[in-house]
């Protein structure tokens, strides 16, 4: 038998439960949920988990992507879908800045068009500098911008905070974000 990657796995769970649930042959409520036992058993065609497992992988993960319901019968991620569904988040009074990390190669469009959610529902915010330099870091060479999050607020945008800390917004546009010139 081969060995178990929990690495690999947190990231089918990911592509999964936030992406492509159709590549098990599960469906995501609503709310993002699926059911436990239903993605154990479709997932197993393609990687030995069981629950301890699932559990494991959901209490290890550094980014506390995943959360199970109340009963430990539902999963779902906790932010970061591309797929519809709605996450029941309560819109929250945002810190005066937030910070989001990108690659110096998306400046020209963040300039003219803000920040987009691209493919997610949201656009993803932290309130932590070190936060977003690693995520941006992902994306090649990194700058981390400064949002207004406290003017947007202020001005009718709505933010939301995600159970694992990062905070989501429908888009930025450029004039809420300080560029360093």
């Amino acid at each position: 038998m081969r060995e178990i990657n929990k690495k690999q796995i947190s990231k089918f769970l990911s592509l999964i439960l936030r992406h492509q649930p159709e590549e098990i042959g599960i469906t995501l409520d609503a709310n993002g949920w699926a059911d436990v036992q239903e993605l154990i058993d479709k997932m197993g065609k393609r990687y030995p988990i069981d629950r301890a497992l699932l559990k494991s992988i959901v209490a290890e993960d550094e980014k506390q992507r995943y959360v199970f319901n109340d009963k430990g019968t539902k999963i779902r991620a906790q932010q970061g879908h591309s797929v519809s569904v709605d996450m029941e988040f309560e819109v929250q009074e945002p810190p005066e800045y937030l910070y989001h990390g990108t690659a110096t190669r998306f400046m020209a469009s963040i300039r003219k068009e803000g920040l987009l959610p691209q493919s997610r529902q949201y656009v993803h915010l932290s309130k932590f500098l070190a936060t977003a330099t690693k995520v941006g870091q992902r994306h090649g060479s990194v700058v981390v911008l400064t949002i207004r999050a406290g003017a947007m607020h202020r001005a009718g945008y709505a933010f939301y905070l995600s159970g694992n800390g990062v905070w989501l917004t429908k888009e930025v546009p450029a004039a809420y974000i300080a560029f360093k010139e």
